[in-house]
């Protein structure tokens, strides 16, 4: 094959971690997500679109290495290089954090695509963790998405928010407004599942939860006191001491990079809340 007719190297994948409610467990899994592809070996990168609330460096253990940020590279105050943090336990894993002190606006649909064009021409993976909700700043984290994680709890409220954000995603995102694009690939990442609740009618099951969102499961988070042991120290819980959460955590990023992996779950024999409401058999 000649030099001219080689095929140019893939673009990296932008992945947005969004949600329709607020602690749900959204930075935790763009964290655990991000950290579970560089283990794998491929380059990722993970970027805060929180301006203003900043906690990812904070889960991922960097916030004292933080000098330039994500809006400073958007408006021209710092080289993109500048502000990358390589994480020291994974070479194949950086984080662009964001400003504590800015507001949404700053986030510029020009600036936000300049600096993921460029992420894509040396990551495999941008992971996008989004602020809750469908303001602003949660707009530019999924419009430059190929792919989505949905991230819900398995509670009315919560799901009722998450089929908000689909229809966003299927609506206001880059590919949804470009003619003949492929439509943002979503997934639901149901996170906090407890199977005691469920079998007492307290949580939805999985079933209902997918009866209503309508899109693939990418995985089943279980409660765990490991998520919140991972935060408190600073470390994405797919590095912290082996436990349920991290072997969930892990089986979902194999999904996302298009392996077969069976889907376990815990404790669903009854009914859930969703059926009952409204008089259905499971």
């Amino acid at each position: 094959m000649t030099a001219d007719l080689k095929e140019k190297p893939a673009l990296g994948r932008v992945i947005v971690i969004t949600s329709g409610k607020g602690g749900v467990g959204k930075t935790t899994s763009a964290a655990a997500i991000s950290a579970g592809l560089a283990k794998q070996g491929h380059r990722t990168v993970v970027i805060d679109f929180d301006v203003g609330l900043r906690n990812l460096d904070m889960t991922m253990g960097c916030e004292r290495r933080v000098v330039f940020d994500f809006i400073n590279v958007i408006q021209g105050d710092a080289r993109l290089k500048q502000a990358l943090i390589r994480d020291k336990r994974l070479e194949n894993l950086s984080i662009l954090p964001t400003s504590q002190t800015r507001d949404k606006d700053a986030l510029t649909k020009e600036g936000v695509e300049t600096v993921l064009d460029e992420l894509k021409q040396e990551f495999d993976y941008i992971i996008c963790d989004s602020p809750a909700g469908i303001e602003h700043g949660a707009q530019m984290a999924m419009y430059f998405a190929d792919e989505a994680v949905v991230v819900t709890n398995p509670e009315v409220s919560s799901v009722r928010d998450s089929d908000r954000v689909l229809g966003l995603l299927s609506s206001q995102t880059k590919r949804a407004e470009s003619e003949g694009a492929d439509a943002v690939k979503a997934q639901v990442l149901l996170t906090r599942h407890d199977p005691a609740r469920v079998e007492s009618g307290e949580m939805m099951n999985v079933e209902d939860v997918l009866e209503i969102l309508a899109v693939p499961l990418l995985g089943v988070i279980p409660e765990s006191q490991a998520i919140l042991r991972a935060s408190n120290i600073g470390t994405p819980v797919v590095l912290d001491q082996p436990s349920a959460a991290s072997k969930a955590y892990e089986d979902a990023v194999r999904r996302l990079t298009g392996e077969e992996v069976e889907m376990r779950i815990a404790g669903e024999r009854r009914p859930g809340l969703f059926h009952r409401l409204f008089g259905r058999a499971s």
